[in-house]
């Protein structure tokens, strides 16, 4: 279980934003965070990508060297045991500032009631958050996760058993769905 955000920090908490580059069994992830919590995990993580979350934050980004991390040496600790094989759950606190209404709702619930190695159908997801009828809001609620692989929006699958889609690539879904072993490994 993730642990809870605090609720709303005084600002001049959060203009420090930590962030770095992670390699992963994915390729390399984006993560940052602010002294809430971990706010922000990329796919694809690139460099280019620090200045405008700073912006939109309202932070100041500062890039540690590696190994000296404050606020991320728990979540890059954790990610790793992950990729490894030897952490089902993350026990990080979350800033969610970068998720608001119905997709935050829905991530939350998703991180709170689809445990690893299982997978939830978008209907059935919108049905647990008073929405039936919702997958396709679900689904751009999934593709908005500030979070992704900590709040695990690749356990969400098609009712009639197709993947869907991912932000991360398909191949990058599958080989996280391969590693709680809802499918077999990727041949590549």
């Amino acid at each position: 279980m993730t642990i809870e955000d605090p609720g709303p920090s005084r600002p001049e908490d959060d203009r420090h934003l930590e962030w770095t580059l992670v390699d992963s069994a994915v390729g390399p992830l984006f993560l940052a965070a602010t002294r809430t919590g971990l706010v922000r995990v990329e796919f694809h993580g690139t460099e280019r990508r620090i200045r405008p979350l700073a912006e939109q934050l309202g932070a100041e980004p500062v890039r540690p060297p590696a190994g000296r991390e404050v606020l991320l040496a728990e979540p890059v600790r954790q990610l790793a045991a992950y990729f490894a094989g030897d952490l089902r759950r993350f026990e990080l606190p979350l800033d969610w500032r970068l998720s608001a209404g119905f997709n935050r709702v829905v991530l939350r619930e998703l991180e709170r009631s689809v445990p690893y190695g299982s997978v939830v159908g978008y209907g059935e997801l919108a049905a647990r958050v008073g929405q039936p009828g919702g997958g396709q809001a679900v689904g751009a609620a999934m593709g908005s996760n500030p979070l992704p692989v900590v709040v695990p929006c690749h356990r969400v699958v098609e009712s009639d058993g197709g993947i869907g889609g991912f932000g991360g690539g398909l191949e990058a879904k599958r080989t996280l769905l391969a590693l709680e072993g809802v499918l077999p490994q990727p041949l590549f």
